[in-house]
């Protein structure tokens, strides 16, 4: 990928650095222009690509069951920004109101906002950013007997759901899209991370961190490979941090959540301990 023009960057606290951002195209930008802000030059890698599900796809005709269904529902949980994205489109169609007495929840705030976007005021844990967090809500502890959904994307994590299942809920699971690694050039990824140094990574999922080692190991040499896992990852959980040190990877640096602010903000911090 081409350079970002210098004088597209401001002076500041990220000058001089050069920072990968992975997230999916469509949500990139405005983690790009953040880091550009502080100074920094962002290299855009997008390592998922998000594919909408549609009819005559099975997933997709049980997603619109399961929105028809949707004033039997205890709670309807959201599982992360595209699928708020998807799945209202979906409720819309359906439900010019939305039923009462229906319990939002989103895992994580970002999610959350996006669903407040809509309209949807949901609950979202203050602890964390994934599904354990959740499960501590009030509405979600004394649930046997009652249905709950969840609108996600395929191959998640089935944390939440076997939980809820074993609290006695019955669960139903709304696939809304897939996440599939994007077709990108042997250039625009040796371009990308092996051209020049990269200052950091920003990757915000184990799958998207799974795709940077692929496509590293399919374009770099062992040395470059090498160099790649000495450059300090950012990351927003524990959980990912495990997957990170297990790739090999040396500086892995904890954010406080997976929003474009929080991963930054740990980044900025790094920076500011290096020049103490």
């Amino acid at each position: 990928m081409p350079r970002m023009p210098t004088e597209q960057r401001q002076p500041g606290p990220l000058s001089g650095q050069r920072v990968l951002v992975t997230r999916p195209s469509h949500q990139s930008q405005q983690q790009a222009e953040l880091l550009r802000a502080q100074g920094a030059e962002a290299v855009l890698l997008p390592l998922l690509s998000i594919e909408p599900l549609a009819e005559p796809d099975p997933a997709f005709s049980h997603a619109r069951h399961c929105v028809l269904d949707l004033d039997l529902y205890h709670a309807v949980i959201v599982i992360s920004a595209n699928a708020a994205r998807l799945g209202i489109d979906l409720v819309d169609e359906y439900w010019p109101q939305l039923p009462v007495g229906v319990h939002w929840m989103a895992i994580g705030a970002s999610t959350a906002a996006r669903l407040h976007d809509y309209g949807i005021e949901a609950r979202h844990s203050s602890s964390g950013y994934d599904s354990e967090a959740l499960l501590q809500a009030p509405e979600l502890q004394q649930i046997e007997g009652l249905r709950i959904l969840i609108l996600r994307g395929d191959g998640g994590r089935e944390t939440l759901a076997s939980e809820l299942q074993s609290r006695g809920a019955r669960v139903d699971q709304a696939t809304l899209y897939r996440r599939i690694r994007p077709q990108l050039n042997r250039a625009c990824i040796e371009s990308a991370i092996y051209a020049l140094p990269l200052s950091a990574i920003l990757i915000t999922s184990g799958e998207s961190l799974s795709n940077l080692v692929a496509l590293a190991e399919q374009v770099g040499s062992t040395e470059g490979l090498a160099q790649l896992l000495h450059c300090p990852l950012v990351i927003p959980s524990q959980r990912i941090a495990t997957l990170a040190h297990e790739a090999g990877f040396k500086q892995v640096i904890l954010a406080s959540g997976p929003d474009d602010q929080s991963m930054i903000g740990a980044l900025l911090t790094k920076i500011d301990a290096e020049k103490d």
